[in-house]
């Protein structure tokens, strides 16, 4: 349980100074460097369904860290995930309209991880050729539909920092993240995980967490959207030990943790 001495609020009145702003290229470039590489970059560590997501990345020629960061962004693996936009599992297939376009009649298989991850990057496949190998606009059409995302136009603001949020979530999975100490062959469910604070925008959280980075660099955070209009900072760690250092540097922020 966290507690929120003044520094919160000096950190919330800076981001809500520039939570409206957004550049739809910044997203858009990053996802075009991705694409561009010759050989992706692998996961960084073994995660949840890794078997399925990589028996789907072989079937339909995707990059196995693509379908990881997108699944991560989206239920963070959980197989149970239900959304209040009625979107299910791991890789969040909107039921029932989603689902039947991709083969998918029965809820219930959407729970079963391997056919939801299946599904999914199938979805993928179908967008990536909509937008002619366009990853920022298939990742854009996969969060807000096909009919809205146009090939050329720019895209909606709610759909580009969803590109953006799942090129966080690719840069996590790769382990490229500077303050990030991932240890190849790790579990990821091994890892700590702690709720810091929840905000209504994804623009808030992003800001939060380049801010609270800032003051404490070798702090391993992170955000995630959790359901409609609630996206969650999180405190990650390896161990006891770390969790005690992570709290030190977070007090020194001004984040107290009750209990420590």
């Amino acid at each position: 349980m966290m507690r929120w001495p003044t520094l919160i609020s000096l950190l919330l009145l800076a981001i809500s100074g520039t939570a409206a702003a957004t550049d739809n290229s910044v997203a858009e470039t990053r996802w075009r460097d991705f694409s561009s590489l010759s050989a992706k970059p692998a996961p960084a560590m073994q995660f949840p369904h890794q078997s399925c997501f990589s028996a789907a990345a072989a079937e339909y020629q995707l990059p196995l860290s693509l379908l990881l960061a997108v699944a991560r962004g989206e239920s963070d693996f959980d197989a149970t995930a239900r959304s209040k936009a009625n979107a299910h599992g791991v890789m969040q297939i909107q039921w029932p309209g989603t689902a039947k376009h991709l083969g998918i009649h029965r809820l219930s298989d959407l729970y079963d991880p391997c056919k939801n991850i299946d599904a999914g990057a199938r979805y993928l496949v179908e967008l990536t050729n909509r937008y002619n190998g366009d990853l920022y606009r298939a990742l854009a059409a996969y969060n807000y539909g096909p009919g809205r995302i146009d090939a050329n136009s720019a895209i909606p603001r709610g759909a580009d920092w969803y590109s953006g949020y799942i090129y966080n979530h690719l840069e996590y999975v790769t382990g490229g993240r500077n303050n990030q100490k991932l240890l190849s062959g790790r579990l990821y469910s091994e890892l700590g995980r702690s709720k810091l604070i929840s905000f209504g925008e994804p623009y808030r959280a992003a800001a939060f967490v380049d801010r609270l980075r800032n003051r404490a660099p070798t702090l391993q955070l992170d955000w995630f959207r959790r359901d409609v209009g609630r996206f969650d900072v999180v405190l990650v760690y390896d161990n006891k030990e770390e969790f005690d250092a992570s709290t030190a540097l977070l007090a020194g922020s001004g984040f107290v943790i009750d209990g420590t």
